[in-house]
This record gives C-alpha cells, sequence and structure tokens, in this order.
C-alpha cells in the first residue's frame, strides 16, 4: 500500500448513484463529493468486523473500489484511465444516525464514515482494458445470501474519468492511492451476525461476518 515515502490514502466518493441518492432524500450533487478514511478502516476479506459502539444503525454500501498505479497531477479525462492498475470491490460501512446528525448540523462525517473497520476490501485484480468494461460492470451486494444491491458502474453519476480528474486536480494521485467510487440504491441496516458478501463475475466473492 506504500511507495517509497508515500503512505497510500484512501478517497471516497459520496452520493455517485442517482437512486442511492434519492432513497435518502439527498439534493443532487453538482460535483463529486469527496472524503478520505485513513488506512487503519481497511478489513481484508474473511475478517470479522467489531460493530462500532459509538453509533447505533450501522448500514453497508458496496462499491466498486479502483487503484492508481500511475502519478499524476490535473490528469486529462481522456487519459484518465491508463492511471488505473487494479480493482476490486469494497463496502463502505457507514453509521447513519451518526451521518444524519452530522448533516443536519453542517459536521463532517469522519465518526459516521472514518471509524475502524468501516472499509472492507476485497482482492485487488489487475486492470485490463481489453477485458474489463470499467464503464459497464455490475456488481452485487448480499446480506445473509439475500440480495440487497445490484448496480452498474454504468449508472454512475460522475464515472471513472471525471472522479480521477477532479481528485488529481486537488491532490496528487501516486501509486497505491485508492478511490471508493459510491454504492448503488438498497443501503440498509447490519445487525450483529449478519454475513456482508459483495460479489463480481470477474472480481470474485468476498465476505464479512458483523460481531459484536
Amino acid at each position: 500500500m506504500a511507495n517509497g515515502t508515500h503512505t497510500a490514502r484512501i478517497f471516497c466518493i459520496g452520493q455517485n448513484y442517482v437512486a442511492h441518492i434519492r432513497e435518502l432524500s439527498n439534493p443532487m450533487p453538482q460535483k463529486p463529493v469527496i472524503f478520505m478514511r485513513p488506512l487503519s478502516c481497511l478489513v481484508p476479506p474473511g475478517e470479522q468486523i467489531h460493530f462500532p459502539k459509538h453509533g447505533k444503525q450501522l448500514h453497508y454500501e458496496v462499491e466498486v473500489v479502483v487503484r492508481i498505479g500511475k502519478q499524476g497531477r490535473d490528469i486529462d479525462e481522456r487519459d484518465a484511465l491508463s492511471h488505473i492498475d487494479a480493482l476490486t470491490l469494497g463496502a463502505d460501512l457507514t453509521l447513519r444516525d451518526l451521518q444524519i446528525e452530522a448533516k443536519q448540523n453542517g459536521l463532517p462525517w469522519d465518526q459516521a464514515k472514518a471509524f475502524e473497520q468501516s472499509a472492507p476490501l476485497g482482492e485487488f485484480l489487475a486492470y485490463d482494458p481489453a477485458s474489463i468494461d470499467l464503464n459497464n460492470l455490475n456488481f452485487r451486494c448480499r446480506i445473509n445470501g439475500e440480495l440487497r444491491q445490484d448496480g452498474n458502474t454504468n449508472d454512475m453519476l460522475f464515472g471513472f474519468e471525471r472522479l480521477i480528474a477532479e481528485l488529481s486536480s486537488i491532490w496528487t494521485l501516486r501509486p497505491g492511492d485508492m478511490i471508493y467510487t459510491g454504492t448503488p440504491s438498497g443501503v440498509g441496516p447490519l445487525r450483529i451476525g449478519d454475513v456482508i458478501e459483495v460479489q463480481n463475475d470477474q472480481i470474485g466473492t468476498y465476505r464479512w461476518t458483523i460481531i459484536v
């Protein structure tokens, strides 16, 4: 996750699928909604996730995650995909009660989004443009075997090219940086004992269990 002296960063995009924006009754963003997480949020496949004690409503959100493989700043959208070297699926875990409270008070989302174990992450698959169409990628989330989210990256409000261009206008993107690209509709609560499963036919299937 690091390259030389560079420590990889986790960039996250909120409100990037129209149906999800509508299910939360949020206004439609005019530009990407960006927040960040520390690396301590990552959870490898198969590990157990502790239900956070500082909130009550823990929600799942399946997302496609891309990894930067080539450094760039002010990247042109036409060249953006060449900066991706791998992709996987992840889960953006959100304490919805704390997020709603933060929004109502104009406060940051850190307690709702950036707590430890809030970013389960699958294993990265090398990105081959000849065999993977990033802008037409189906992906799913099941809870205890029941299908809850069924999305396609074609429905992203801001596509991969726009996200990389936007992020690189603020930060120099470096190898190892990761981008969680937003979730489709169907998000909902998690309870102790639940098993989260995220899946794509090419990328694979990854699971995590919620414990006390």
